[in-house]
This record gives C-alpha cells, structure tokens and sequence, in this order.
C-alpha cells in the first residue's frame, strides 16, 4: 500500500508546524516529521507505506496520543520469551510443586490423564510449595516441557480440555500459572537471566531441557525497535499487548523504551504479594477462562486501554476509540490487529486466518512483511480461507469471512 501525500496535506503541515499559511507553494519550509531508518530492510515500500502513515497519523498531522498496538513473540522479536522463562525456570529448577501436590489446581483446563502423569513424574521430588529439581531430574523435566510445549503428555495424552479456542490457549496460561510462589520482581530477575542468555545465544542455538533440545536464542527485530522508536517520537501511545507473562513481557519490552504500564500481557492474580495460578478478569467472563489471545486480546485491549466495561469488552468499539495501528505475526493476534483503523502489519508465519485477511485486504489497509530473521519460504499451497481457515471456539475449523459476512476465496501466499 502506497499512500500518495497530497498538496492539501503538506499545506496543512506547513499550518500547523510552522504558522505559515496554508499554500502549497510554502511546501519546502515544512519541517522534517519523525522518520524511519533508511538503513534498515523493509520488503516491497513497506516502509515507504509505514513512513506515510506516521506523518499522516502522528505528531506532525497535529494528532497526538493515537493508540498503536503491537504484539510480541515473533512480531517484535524472534522467538518465544515466554518460551525462554519457562525453559530457563526448568534448568535452574524453579517451577515449585503445586498447592497439595494437585497439578489440577495450576489450570482450569488441565486434563486428569495430565495432571497424574504430572503427578506420577514429579510428586515425589518435591514438597508442596518447594522447587521442584528439574535441572537434574529429567523424567519431571520432560512431562512438565511436554504439557507446555506440546499440549499432551510424554504418552500422547491431551493435557488440556474444555476451553474456548478463541479466548484461550491454556499452554499459554500454564506457562504465567507455573509462576506461581513467586513475587512479579522475582519473576523479572529469571527473566532478565534469561533474556541475557538468549540473546547473548548465537542464532539457532539450542538448550537443553531435561531430555529434549529446545530453543536457545532470541534477538530484536532492529526494523521493529525503529518503529516503534519512531512511533513513539511522532506521538503515538504505543503500547505491547502478548499472550505472554506479564512481568516477563516488562522485561524484555525495556529493549524498546517501553515501561510496565504500556504492557498488557497474562496477568495472574497476586496474594500476600506472590503469584497464584488464578488469572485476570476479563470481559465478565468465567474465571481463568480469559488471556489475551485472538478474542481475548480484544477484549483486555477494550477493558485495559479504551476503559470499556463488562460484556461489550469483547466486542469491537466505535472506529473514533479504536487503535489506529496494529501489529502481529499469528492467528492469536488476528482480532486486535483487525480492529485497527488506519493500518495493520503482518509479519508472515504462514499463519491461515492471519494470512486469509491480510491477502484479502479488503480495506486496503493491511500490510505484510516476511519476518526479518529466519523469514518462511513461500507456502506451496494457498491458503484455505473457504474451508479451513477460521478456528472456531470448540476448536473446529471453517471458512474465514470478511467484515460482510462474506466467505474470503482461498489466497496465494505471495509475501515470503
């Protein structure tokens, strides 16, 4: 998307940042608006197109304190950083045995088949509230990697049953419910440590956990720290929405300049000042049923930022509240970043309801970029936006529909 400045709206520049009139002639005495680095790879004129929308939307259009969103994992940075704390919590033995050693008590959703395989691997190791000694004891390492990463135990049983697939990956939830025992400072110290690990990593590094190697390393995109640098100079009140642990997202969103108070992520409920497995409301809905994840996000989005109350925090505001830019790279961001008014990127995992309205563009207003690191070859197949590209909130798929009601055709990946 190329948005070509008009005369008018330089002139209006020149209005409002220099006094002078509004006559197009006076162009050239318009002062420079925040610009994006010119070093830096952008595909296609993505930046160009980025560029336009910041002068168009931001301090020098005489706008200030426009919302733009943008999640985390793998659309600011490569990799996983709930992953890297989870995994780091398992080396350094710091996942504690749960409240009478019952597993079902760290999630809502944990299968009974889950939590005695939990139990059987690693009830003995460890006193309710205590550590548990994964560093060292594999066999309690594995089942717990296992229910996180893979959502199944070491036999193939599922772990996790009974949620609704737009509103919660309860993987996701586990990963900020493992914290439990813990204050929010000592959860940014591990996650510090492992931020220093992974990124002092070299690219495509792996760790081990117990018995498994697993992902080692993470970087930040240098183009997104730029935007969102940018952004921020330009006025807009840019702030970080993940499905990622609160206090680990604090952490690792100080690399961009970004505070605790311009964090959303999953926020677990304290007691006596330490971490419970009990979640953040959201929306009126059930408790512990809710993260910021594809309908989800939308809803702590409204609660959290746009103030809005109750039900209607999981429907989509009046296009004057909204944000105004959205950024993601997964179907889990799909529903924030569409409720954004003025330009949507995407960064390309091949990620199909993502991808199926990205290609569709059917306002012209969304934007996709391959990721910057280790970016997808180009998927051989289009992607079946008529038959499979939507989950459903049992988990089924179907065919992903536009804003009319009308079912998407099948896209080409054409951005890789």
């Amino acid at each position: 998307m190329k948005i070509v400045r008009s005369a008018a709206f330089v002139a209006a520049l020149v209005a409002a940042t220099t006094g002078a009139a509004a006559n197009p002639s006076s162009a050239t005495t318009v002062r420079s608006c925040p610009e994006l680095s010119k070093d830096l790879a952008w595909y296609g004129d993505n930046r160009e197109a980025l560029q336009d929308f910041i002068d168009e939307n931001g301090s020098c259009s005489g706008a200030k304190g426009r919302l733009a969103l943008f999640d985390w994992d793998n659309t600011v940075i490569k990799n996983d950083v709930g992953d890297a704390t989870t995994f780091w919590m398992l080396r350094n033995s710091k996942v504690r045995q749960p409240a009478r050693g019952d597993w079902t008590t760290t999630s809502r959703y944990l299968t009974q088949p889950a939590a005695a395989a939990l139990k059987t691997a690693c009830g003995p190791a460890a006193a309710p509230g205590r550590p548990l000694p994964t560093a060292s004891d594999t066999d309690c390492a594995d089942e717990i990697l296992s229910v996180y990463s893979e959502g199944e135990t070491t036999t193939g049983a599922a772990a996790f049953a009974g949620y609704d697939h737009r509103r919660m990956e309860p993987s996701y939830a586990w990963a900020a419910q493992l914290l439990s025992g813990y204050s929010a400072d000592e959860v940014k110290r591990f996650a510090r440590q492992a931020r220093a690990e992974n990124l002092a990593a070299p690219e495509g590094t792996e760790q081990r956990v117990g018995t498994k190697n697993v992902t080692g390393w993470a970087r930040y995109y240098p183009q997104q720290k730029n935007l969102i640098s940018t952004l921020v100079r330009a006025g807009f009140d840019v702030r970080i929405v993940s499905a990622s642990a609160q206090p680990v997202v604090e952490v690792w969103a100080e690399g961009v300049g970004l505070g605790p108070q311009q964090v959303t992520g999953v926020r677990t409920v304290p007691v006596d000042g330490r971490l419970t497995p009990h979640l953040a409301d959201c929306g009126g809905a059930e408790k512990d049923s809710v993260i910021p994840y594809i309908e989800g996000k939308r809803c702590f989005v409204n609660q959290n930022l746009l103030r809005v109350k109750g039900a209607d925090a999981f429907r989509q505001q009046p296009a004057a509240k909204r944000q105004v830019f959205g950024a993601g790279d997964s179907d889990t961001d799909v529903t924030f970043v569409g409720d954004a008014t003025r330009m949507r990127l995407v960064l390309n995992r091949n990620k199909p309801e993502l991808m199926c309205r990205s290609y569709h563009n059917g306002d012209g207003k969304w934007l996709v970029n391959p990721m910057f690191i280790g970016a997808k070859p180009r998927l051989a197949s289009p992607y079946a936006c008529t038959t499979a590209g939507f989950t459903r909130t049992d988990g089924t798929k179907g065919p992903v529909v536009d804003t009319n009601g009308q079912i998407i055709p099948d896209q080409e990946d054409r951005v890789f």
